[in-house]
């Protein structure tokens, strides 16, 4: 049994956070410590949190009061970019112990060692505009079923006038090209298939380098890693998709799927939230991408209520949003952020009003999905198992459908198998196929 050495882990937000966390668990356990279940007696809870919503930040508060709960004793350690960004106000919670920002993510480690030994400092948050060179994270690899994540990029240049994030995650810094190249060949041998590029604006990738490499560069490069077969892009801003990029689209195994961070769909809203692109671009940009690429689907995050967003401004939105025809969608009500440009604006919209704007949005949405799916009947979609479970495999096509694959004659199919089916029915969010 190991003497005050178990640590339990608790993550919210994005895939950034996820696989920083599991930088910090692979280290830990590394050092003999023990990875156990938050909902349980710990002597260290590591929370790493997420301020993107208010929402985000009652969650957070609730999982730190949550932690001593089963250990009054246990040390609570919160990270992340709320951390980064109220670093002050989470440590007057009575819960926590220690506050430690975005750019000291890395002193949790010897911050775990230390408090055996005696106390330390309580508030560990650095200027992260100072941040000017991406950080490398030694054992960070995140995998999850049959795809794994690679962190290419972090922070944000665009301060959009709704978004906190720059604030816990300071400036655009990119990842050095060799390094993002060698984990990919790592994961190649360990048996991926997929891997998938994240961080915070990756569009953004390769800008601040001293070497001439964009974001298509490392895709191209990616593609000849002759083991991985499907290449998938966390998410991209409309207007970051030219012709140079719709042209590495086309490439085999850069998967036929786009997640659009596309916030509005009326000209007045974006400007408001200083976009750099406006609804005519959104549409030539993604249309455009429809004819040249085979099967391409489009997920996207949309936020309704933004301030000054009328009835009419709204209903752009949703029509515009339909025409497209989206797989899926994000819709989430607009989150005042303090030290945003928008929190400022006095033409807030009433939160019942964003709220029935997020339902109206989603249920258009769901005639949408349906619509996008019933395509499929009848075709042939590739698909790469993730699991098993109850009478059928599942996992996801090139273009980033949910497929559940029928086990009518007990062929055996094992994980990471890429699979030709044929899609017979659609069932709620799912498309059904057999061999």
């Amino acid at each position: 049994m190991n003497l005050n050495k178990k640590v339990a882990f608790y993550t919210l937000g994005c895939k950034v956070n996820q696989y920083e966390t599991e930088s910090l668990k692979t280290k830990l356990i590394n050092l003999g410590y023990e990875d156990v279940s938050f909902d349980g007696y710990s002597d260290f809870y590591i929370v790493n949190s997420c301020t993107v919503t208010s929402i985000a930040d009652k969650k957070t508060r609730n999982i730190l009061r949550r932690a001593k709960k089963h250990n009054p004793n246990g040390k609570v350690i919160v990270t992340g970019c709320y951390a980064q960004t109220n670093g002050e106000e989470l440590l007057n919670i009575e819960e926590v112990d220690y506050v430690v920002g975005n750019t000291n993510k890395e002193d949790i480690i010897p911050l775990v060692e230390k408090l055996k030994m005696g106390e330390t400092n309580h508030l560990l948050v650095s200027d992260i505009f100072k941040e000017t060179e991406y950080k490398e994270l030694e054992f960070s690899t995140l995998r999850e079923m049959s795809r794994a994540y690679i962190k290419i990029q972090d922070g944000c240049n665009n301060f959009c006038s709704y978004c906190k994030i720059p604030f816990g995650r300071g400036k655009s810094r990119s990842r050095n090209f060799e390094n993002i190249i060698s984990e990919a060949n790592k994961l190649a041998e360990e048996g991926y298939k997929e891997i998938i590029l994240i961080g915070i604006n990756i569009g953004d990738y390769g800008k601040d380098l001293e070497e001439n490499i964009i974001f298509e560069d490392l895709l191209e490069e990616l593609s000849k890693i002759e083991k991985i077969t499907r290449i998938r892009i966390g998410s991209i801003y409309p207007d970051r998709i030219d012709d140079r990029f719709i042209k590495v689209m086309r490439n085999k195994k850069v998967m036929p799927h786009l997640h659009i961070s596309l916030q509005s769909c009326d000209d007045t809203v974006l400007k408001a939230m200083r976009r750099n692109y406006g609804v005519s671009l959104i549409k030539e940009r993604l249309e455009k991408l429809r004819r040249e690429v085979d099967d391409i689907q489009y997920t996207a995050d949309v936020i309704v209520g933004f301030p000054g967003e009328t009835r009419e401004m709204y209903e752009n939105t949703k029509k515009v949003v339909q025409e497209i025809g989206f797989s899926s969608l994000h819709v989430f009500p607009y989150s005042e952020r303090e030290k945003t440009l928008a929190a400022t604006f006095n033409n807030q919209v009433p939160m019942q009003e964003r709220r029935e704007r997020v339902l109206d949005l989603e249920k258009a949405q769901e005639k949408c999905s349906e619509d996008v799916r019933k395509k499929y009947i009848g075709k042939d979609l590739t698909v790469l198992i993730e699991e098993k479970k109850n009478n059928g495999y599942f996992g996801y096509s090139e273009n980033y459908l949910r497929v559940k694959i029928l086990d009518k004659e007990n062929i055996e199919l094992k994980t990471n198998d890429e699979i030709k089916v044929k899609i017979i029915s659609i069932e709620k969010e799912l498309l059904i196929g057999e061999l």
